[in-house]
């Protein structure tokens, strides 16, 4: 930050956020106050028409589905979470599905996510989504090499379906470094709060990276398509990644009445990811 500080930003280091900012955080700066504020101001009025956004969807029987896939740790949740905060809880799900059961397994492999798509007026945010199987369980030993193949078969035909049904489909794919994954798994661990996030997947996922770059590259030549293609959120840091986010989500559903003032039109890049 510039040693001359504007009227402005003195007004909102002044202020009750940003006193509280000063004193919640050790070896804080105003320049690191100045920037999680703004963040602050620009993630309410993006949130502001994401409300817009949703009272579209209900008024006019649309239907849509967000995916929030990338590695663990990448951030997934807390996006969504900021996406979410003042939505009618009514009018919208988020689905985080845990492992399979037995009836489920033995069903087609894309029906337990079926039953959680959106009917007319709803949103549904999946934090992961059917493709776990592209990347974690092949990853992990969680399905077999028939299964993964057959997955990878026909998930275009899958999406294609759900678009031709009037659903809309976002995948968003946050990606991280390896060292900020490391400090992550470090922070979530050395916090009694947080620890319990950490599973025995996140234990091997350092291990397994390569793997899962593998995977996703896959995923990314085979699955980047016309109708459903993947926007990669770049995620080492948080509070970046969640405005992305919205403002793609804003970007790319023609809702009304829309402030193109507010959102800015976000490029990504689909590659040399990780």
């Amino acid at each position: 930050m510039n040693d001359i500080v504007t009227e402005k930003e003195l007004n909102l280091l002044n202020s009750k956020k940003g006193l509280k900012q000063f004193l919640s955080r050790d070896n804080t700066t105003a320049t690191r106050v100045l920037r999680y504020l703004n963040y602050e101001i620009r993630l309410k009025s993006l949130q502001e028409e994401l409300i817009k956004l949703q009272n579209w969807v209900g008024e006019n029987n649309e239907k849509v589905v967000i995916i929030f896939e990338g590695r663990d740790a990448a951030g997934k949740g807390g996006a969504i979470r900021r996406a979410t905060e003042h939505l009618n809880p009514r009018e919208f799900k988020v689905i985080a599905l845990p492992k399979p059961t037995e009836e489920e397994r033995g069903q087609w492999y894309f029906q337990r996510y079926i039953n959680q798509l959106p009917r007319e007026g709803k949103m549904v945010f999946f934090d992961r989504s059917w493709y776990n199987r592209a990347i974690v369980e092949p990853v992990n030993g969680f399905c077999t090499q028939k299964e993964y193949t057959t997955f990878m078969s026909q998930v275009n035909d899958f999406e294609r379906m759900i678009s031709e049904s009037g659903i809309r489909i976002i995948k968003l794919y946050f990606s991280i470094s390896k060292g900020e994954q490391e400090k992550r798994f470090e922070d979530i661990i050395s916090s009694p709060i947080k620890k319990w996030k950490y599973s025995a997947v996140d234990k091997k996922a350092l291990e397994l990276w390569d793997d899962y770059t593998s995977y996703k590259k896959k995923m990314f030549k085979k699955t980047n398509t016309k109708i459903a293609p993947w926007i990669v959120i770049r995620a080492n840091k948080k509070t970046k990644a969640r405005i992305d986010a919205i403002e793609h989500i804003l970007d790319v559903i023609p809702y009304k009445p829309k402030n193109e003032m507010v959102i800015k039109h976000v490029e990504v890049e689909e590659k040399n990811i990780d």
